[in-house]
């Protein structure tokens, strides 16, 4: 997990609360919706604050990691097609999925890398929405695929792009990771 991917990094080292807060909010009105920012800091209080900060203004914290004195936080930015009405016509709640789990199917995690690193369902295949249509290849046709991501948005822009391309046995998992219950990994 020490090389996590992210899509833009603030250098907030040296800061003290509340700077790494201010340049974070600064530094997220240039990242895209659904982008992750790491966040380097060397506050101990940033943990707490940024999630905190995260979650009130409904961005999503990922995790932190520890390397030597330097703090990694990471942060995917909200966006406003995770409220979108669902639009994929074959759908099954978490319960339903975890049921399914023993089963011969194919878990298809669309979630940024950073997300799946910090949990994600256990033989999921991570394959994030933005690499999807480059990576179909990598997943066979035949397959009985469900496919998850933080709310079911992602997971349903992914399951009608499947579909679009000859995947006939795709079903959306809603609500995803931010109410699944089940078993979880991390990297």
């Amino acid at each position: 997990m020490e090389n996590m991917k992210a899509n833009v990094t603030l250098d907030a080292k040296g800061l003290a609360c509340p700077m790494p807060i201010v340049k974070t909010k600064k530094a997220m009105t240039n990242v895209e919706a659904g982008q992750v920012l790491e966040i380097l800091a060397t506050d101990k209080g940033s943990s707490a604050d940024l999630k905190a900060w995260a979650e009130k203004t409904g961005h999503q914290f990922l995790g932190t990691i520890e390397a030597g004195d330097v703090l990694k936080h990471y942060v995917r930015k909200a966006s406003d097609e995770e409220t979108v009405e669902k639009k994929h016509p074959h759908v099954i709640d978490n319960a339903g999925l975890e049921s399914k789990l023993g089963e011969n199917i194919v878990v298809l995690d669309v979630r940024e890398s950073a997300e799946y690193a910090f949990h994600h369902i256990p033989n999921a295949i991570s394959m994030p929405l933005g690499e999807l249509e480059a990576r179909l290849d990598e997943l066979s046709k035949d397959s009985e695929i469900y496919v998850v991501c933080r709310t079911g948005s992602r997971s349903d822009l992914a399951a009608q792009t499947l579909t679009e391309k000859g995947f006939t046995k795709v079903v959306n998992v809603v609500p995803g990771m931010t109410s699944w219950t089940g078993v979880k990994e991390s990297l």
